[in-house]
């Protein structure tokens, strides 16, 4: 009986918190509600002048409903007197209430909660910062996650008005820069990779009602990426301690190598998975290596299609990761080369460079490649420069011919193009690094590059729940 006597105090003493907690939220609603009425000048107001009265006063709102929240759902934390030192296991008694602001989507919240300090370890705890997992930063994760959103699509600048515009916070240009690096912090292929659940879901929707297994494209490609040197960091007075001398240095292109692959659907190209950094042909082919490795690729449920340029280093890694794919050269990547061949064999005929230009480029696109290298053979050079440029192409059709047959491609839906990679290479690359006056240290673009190929992926959620866990870890 005495028991049931506790337990039924304890259930009121909850019962009567929680309604003084409400009760305090009501009465703080009604003085909010009376202020949207002050600030609506109109008698009858339209509701575009109420809506932005209500978002313009919100967070004298929100933040007291959060708090209340958390008094309501933490009470025993926040009302703890005494805690066991985790490193020595003592009986530590409460210090504070401590207060502290931490800033969130639905404004800035002031948290008053006890502290616990052993002068044994050295160690402070705060349970309740544990409870609401809080982390060491000012702004909590929910902030983080959508500032990142927003500088991983257009510059930081942009970012922040476009921050504080929709949320009434304000976001510096150096928090979203510290903020966007530290979740791009250490980002592999592998971390921005969907799933391989996710992968064969996406292959399972392209190949219903279909009687062949889908076609799964592998294109690599390199984009231009504009970057300064190292160098251009240098110490000079006041709170950024690394600025650019721009002075002295000068910006250089370097090509962002990297590959994506693509299922083909009726009528688009369905995207599963890009990654492209400024990089070595030997770290690109690793991380596509790493690809293969990790099982990511289901070979047995697709036709797998490998399509690139002419570079040695790819054509390589594909045999070697992918031996049984079908291998197609870029059709406008050869047709490149004939156009120079026509260019310095008939230079001064402009029809007869384009009609030999045409017939060449006919020819390959029905699958005649052993006739576009017999014509070349018997074909006598205007001069030596011409007659180098013949026997370069040659030797390029001979070492790619078995990639040439272009109407075989044609018969099985394989394509012909790498316009694939151009597109992925656009919208990841090139619309948000090249930018008018952007020069990109390499490790700051290819963190940007991972996070824009997490936002093309749909693996951004993922991402920064990685981001999340290390910093908890951190803390911890």
């Amino acid at each position: 009986m005495a028991s049931a006597a506790i337990l039924s105090l304890e259930a009121f003493r909850d019962a009567q918190r929680r309604t003084e907690v409400r009760q305090r939220l009501h009465d703080r609603f009604d003085r909010w509600l009376q202020r949207v009425e002050d600030h609506v000048k109109e008698p009858q107001p339209t509701l575009e002048a109420l809506t932005q009265a209500v978002f313009a006063l919100r967070q004298e709102l929100t933040p007291a409903v959060t708090e209340g929240l958390v008094e309501q759902a933490h009470r025993a934390t926040l009302e703890q007197r005494t805690a066991l030192c985790p490193q020595c296991g003592r009986t530590l008694s409460a210090r504070g209430p401590q207060e502290r602001t931490v800033e969130t989507l639905v404004g800035a919240l002031r948290l008053r909660r006890p502290y616990f300090y052993c002068e044994c370890g050295q160690l402070g705890t705060t349970p309740l910062d544990e409870a609401l997992q809080l982390t060491e930063r000012r702004k909590q994760p929910d902030v983080q996650k959508a500032a990142v959103k927003l500088t991983k699509a257009v510059p930081y600048e942009t970012a922040c008005e476009l921050f504080e515009e929709l949320t009434g916070l304000p976001l510096s240009v150096h928090t979203a820069h510290v903020l966007t690096h530290a979740v791009a912090e250490g980002l592999t292929v592998l971390d921005v990779a969907p799933h391989r659940e996710a992968i064969f879901a996406k292959i399972a929707m392209v190949a219903t009602g279909q009687p062949w297994r889908p076609i799964m494209v592998l294109a690599i490609d390199g984009a231009e990426v504009p970057t300064r040197p190292e160098t251009a960091k240098g110490r000079r007075p006041g709170r950024k301690k690394a600025r650019a001398k721009r002075a002295r240095w000068t910006g250089e292109w370097r090509e962002a190598k990297g590959f994506r692959f693509y299922l083909l659907a009726d009528d688009r190209i369905v995207q599963v998975l890009s990654w492209p950094q400024v990089q070595t042909a030997e770290e690109a082919a690793e991380a596509l290596r790493q690809v293969q490795t990790a099982g990511l690729i289901p070979e047995a449920e697709v036709r797998l299609c490998v399509i690139a340029d002419g570079a040695r280093w790819i054509w390589k890694q594909a045999q070697a990761l992918f031996p049984s794919a079908v291998e197609m050269l870029d059709y406008d990547h050869g047709s490149e080369h004939l156009h120079k061949v026509a260019a310095l064999q008939y230079g001064t005929h402009p029809e007869r460079q384009r009609e030999w230009c045409e017939a060449a480029l006919a020819r390959l696109f029905y699958g005649e490649v052993h006739g576009v290298i017999w014509g070349l053979q018997r074909m006598k050079p205007a001069d030596t420069q011409a007659a180098a440029e013949i026997g370069k192409l040659i030797r390029y059709l001979q070492r790619h011919q078995e990639r040439l047959d272009y109407r075989f491609a044609r018969k099985g839906g394989y394509p012909m193009g790498s316009g694939g990679i151009e597109s992925a290479n656009k919208f990841i690359c090139h619309v948000r690094l090249k930018r008018s006056g952007a020069w990109w240290y390499v490790t700051n673009a290819n963190q940007m590059l991972a996070l824009r190929c997490a936002k093309y992926n749909g693996t951004f959620d993922q991402v920064f729940e990685r981001y999340r866990q290390r910093i908890q870890d951190q803390s911890g």
